[in-house]
């Protein structure tokens, strides 16, 4: 698997790469997914608000948005994470910065692995998944 990370409008957060691979190699092996190039692109609100209203015709913020590119052997994404959202987040439900930042990574993977979140019921399967992946990072 080949990650790539890019900033745009903003600066590089105390993530590590390692982490995120981690990450992608945990859900890769637990959702029987093969990951092939994932492009992380941490952005502004604004950045990821353009990148929505021109690409998705929506006009609002958003913390992620993930286009996935797949074929029929693996998956190739760009996941644009907004860091202003994710702080807002992180703040508004009294969790650290870094934690939220993880969660999203894996909200995107998780999209990209054929979850969806467009009902309450996927909703609630997402978040499941996305605490059962956060509790295998501690």
């Amino acid at each position: 698997m080949k990650l790539n990370i890019f900033c745009e409008e903003v600066e590089f957060p105390q993530l590590k790469k390692s982490l995120i691979l981690d990450i992608c190699k945990k859900i890769s092996n637990d959702e029987n997914v093969i990951f092939s190039d994932i492009n992380i692109i941490f952005c502004s609100d604004d950045y990821l608000l353009n990148i929505n209203k021109e690409y998705l015709q929506h006009d609002y913020y958003t913390d992620i948005i993930t286009f996935d590119y797949k074929n029929k052997k693996s998956v190739s994404s760009d996941i644009f994470i907004s860091l202003d959202r994710v702080l807002e987040n992180a703040q508004s439900i009294s969790v650290e910065f870094e934690f939220e930042l993880q969660r999203i990574i894996i909200h995107g993977l998780l999209h990209l692995s054929g979850y969806e979140d467009d009902t309450i019921e996927k909703r609630k399967n997402m978040s499941i998944r996305e605490d059962y992946f956060l509790a295998k990072l501690i």
